[in-house]
């Protein structure tokens, strides 16, 4: 193997990220022979559980198993002190996956970049939430985007993608999962090369640019002046958060599994005999999750409740 430096040392590299799907990729990085791994940035410890106790990211957790010396947890990484916390480790590259926060000059500014793994195949679904609005979208593909970071919302460059087709079942957890897989292996492939200076990184296409935003808990609301497929997607994209809800006459009721059904008379937002009325048809639940109460099926959950067929789903949980 071709040396990345004259010397044969390796390239000094941080790594930031937050979330699961960064989790295969910093391991990568760890054992990579090009890559001395000499900082990891994560996101400060949340509280979690019903407890509030703080818990740092999955991230964190990682590098702190994988003996990482240096891991950093700034508030805001564009505050100075944070940036210079980070070039004290003298990096010579950062490599970022889900990580939550846009990059500073500083640290785009390094010899050999910033890469930025990104699950989806740019230019489509840029921005905080492309697993979702992948699903949500009903894309028949999507993949993993190796991009050197520039100043814009996942705009830069692209080193080199890998495709996965989809078939229309997909859960988010379970995507990004295998999607986290194809970024380590992606990252593994091109790392070495692109330090080596073997890969050009080209222009994203102008075409075919979308963006995605952060989500937010009444997101999950399950609207049915929307049609049941677009329902059905919905529910599959937003598992975990915000998930997929409806509130009705005996509280909130989440939805964790449904199918698409055909239109059976009942007005949209009435809940029958197998689900929720929509415009254009029916969204049959299948797996429901009572307030305060555990996962069950439809029926189950119906047959404890008769009063709530033919009620209707109400715009909020404080209606009357």
């Amino acid at each position: 193997m071709t040396d990345v430096r004259a010397g044969g040392s390796r390239v000094r590299t941080v790594f930031l990220g937050s979330g699961h799907f960064g989790v295969e990729a910093l391991r990568v990085l760890g054992e990579h022979p090009d890559v001395d791994l000499v900082g990891v940035v994560s996101a400060p410890s949340r509280p979690v559980g019903r407890d509030r106790r703080l818990a740092p990211t999955v991230i964190e957790e990682a590098a702190r198993g994988s003996g990482v010396q240096h891991i950093l947890t700034p508030e805001r990484l564009r505050n100075p002190e944070a940036i210079a916390s980070v070039l004290d480790l003298r990096p010579e590259l950062a490599v970022l996956a889900d990580y939550g926060q846009l990059v500073p000059a500083d640290l785009l500014g390094l010899r050999h970049g910033g890469l930025n793994l990104h699950p989806s195949l740019l230019p489509r679904h840029r921005g905080a939430t492309p697993i979702s609005a992948t699903i949500l979208a009903g894309d028949a593909e999507t993949g993993v985007t190796l991009m050197r970071m520039d100043e814009g919302l996942d705009t830069g460059p692209i080193l080199a993608q890998r495709r996965l087709a989809l078939d229309g079942t997909e859960r988010a957890p379970a995507l990004e999962e295998a999607l986290e897989m194809i970024a380590a292996a992606l990252l593994a492939e091109s790392a070495g090369p692109w330090l080596r200076g073997e890969i050009d990184a080209r222009p994203q296409a102008q075409d075919g640019a979308t963006l995605t935003r952060q989500l937010r808990r009444e997101d999950g609301r399950l609207d049915p002046t929307r049609p049941a497929p677009e329902l059905e997607r919905q529910v599959r994209a937003y598992q975990p958060w915000p998930g997929s809800f409806v509130d009705t006459i005996g509280g909130r009721l989440v939805v964790w599994a449904a199918a698409v059904g055909t239109a059976m008379g009942l007005a949209p937002g009435v809940l029958g005999p197998r689900g929720l009325a929509t415009v254009d048809g029916e969204l049959l639940l299948r797996e429901v999750q009572p307030a305060g109460g555990r996962r069950m099926s439809w029926d189950a959950f119906a047959r404890g409740r008769p009063g709530i067929i033919g009620s209707a789903a109400l715009a909020s949980d404080r209606d009357p």
